[in-house]
Formats: structure tokens, C-alpha cells, sequence
């Protein structure tokens, strides 16, 4: 039996608050002595964030269905509250103290990037024409790895003290999901612009 509650504050939008909560959060545990840097501390503590935070993006879906509790705010802020999470992320590791994102690595970051302004672009347009192009299996693993890499790249530095290669690790995930993301870019604009010819 579905719950009631008000659809804006319903437990799976409560989360997805709570995921774009965790950005600023994040950005803050670089900044705790009042200028960038990265600490073990701050790493640790973003990385905590950041778990928290893809966490909630695998359940807020899953309780929204179970619970029958869909909203169009929900579907609309979903996707926003992904986009920057992951955007934040890439572009802290990529000015932080230790450059843990550098060199050809930053390539990679670049690449997932410009696929989501693009791609959700291409959503906006589609959405006025009352298109929907499903999410295929190859981009949900796309996030997933995404997530890991990203968490691996948090970790960085504190993290190889505790596991060696992690940050080799995070750079090495974060170049294959890169790859990922052209192939799943390409197939989603691929499914997009034949709406966009026939229109």
C-alpha cells in the first residue's frame, strides 16, 4: 500500500534533497581551514559524504516505485541532483591541493562532463516534444562506475596510505567510465536525433 505524504516531502524526495545537501557539504570539507586543500581529514569526510550521498541516488528510485510515490519534482530533480554531485566532485579533485585529477586524467573528466551538458540538453529539447528515451542497462553501470571511481579518487592520497594504488585505481575506473560515457552519449543521441528528424 502506497504512504501518503505531501508530494514534495516524501521520503525518496527527502533524499534526493539530502543528495544535493551533500554537494556544498562536500565542497566544504576541502575548505575547513579557509582555503583548498586536501587533508587526510577532508578526504575522509568528503569521501563519507559522497557514500552517503550515492546511497540515497540508488534509493530514493527504489522506494519511489515501491512505494508508488513518483512526483514530477522528483523526476526532475533526480537527474539535477546526479549531474552535480558528480560535476563537483570531478572539478575539486581536479583543483585540489595534491591534483588528483591531472595531466591526460583530466581528459577523462572533461569527457563526462560535456556528455551531461549535452545530454541534458538534448532531454530538454526531447521533453518539449513530449519524447522520452529510456535509460539503457550500459549507462546505469556507466554510474556506477562513475561513483566508484570518483569515491577510489576522494580517497586519494589518505586512501593509498590505507590501501596502495588507490588513487591508480580511481584514475584507472574513471578513464573507463569515460569510455562508457561516449558509447552511451553516442546511443543516446543517437535514439534523440531521429525524434529530432522526424519532427
Amino acid at each position: 500500500m502506497a504512504r501518503r505524504s505531501t508530494p514534495a516531502f516524501n521520503i525518496p524526495n527527502l533524499l534526493t534533497y539530502g543528495r544535493i545537501l551533500a554537494v556544498p557539504a562536500i565542497v566544504l570539507c576541502f575548505f575547513l581551514e579557509g582555503r583548498l586543500q586536501s587533508s587526510d581529514f577532508a578526504r575522509w569526510s568528503a569521501l563519507a559524504l559522497f557514500i552517503a550521498a550515492s546511497i540515497t541516488d540508488y534509493l530514493d528510485g527504489y522506494l519511489a516505485r515501491i512505494w508508488e510515490q513518483t512526483s514530477n519534482i522528483g523526476k526532475m530533480l533526480d537527474p539535477i541532483a546526479d549531474k552535480l554531485l558528480v560535476s563537483t566532485c570531478l572539478l575539486l579533485l581536479a583543483a585540489d591541493t595534491d591534483r588528483t585529477i591531472a595531466g591526460w586524467t583530466l581528459w577523462a573528466a572533461i569527457i563526462i562532463l560535456c556528455r551531461e551538458i549535452l545530454v541534458s540538453g538534448l532531454r530538454e529539447y526531447l521533453a518539449a516534444l513530449k519524447v522520452s528515451v529510456p535509460v539503457t542497462q550500459l549507462a546505469k553501470w556507466k554510474t556506477t562506475i562513475q561513483m566508484v571511481a570518483i569515491g577510489f579518487l576522494l580517497a586519494g592520497p589518505a586512501g593509498d596510505k590505507v590501501l596502495p594504488y588507490t588513487t591508480q585505481l580511481g584514475i584507472v575506473l574513471l578513464w573507463i567510465s569515460a569510455i562508457v560515457t561516449l558509447y552511451t552519449g553516442y546511443d543516446y543521441f543517437r535514439a534523440g536525433l531521429k525524434h529530432i528528424v522526424e519532427e
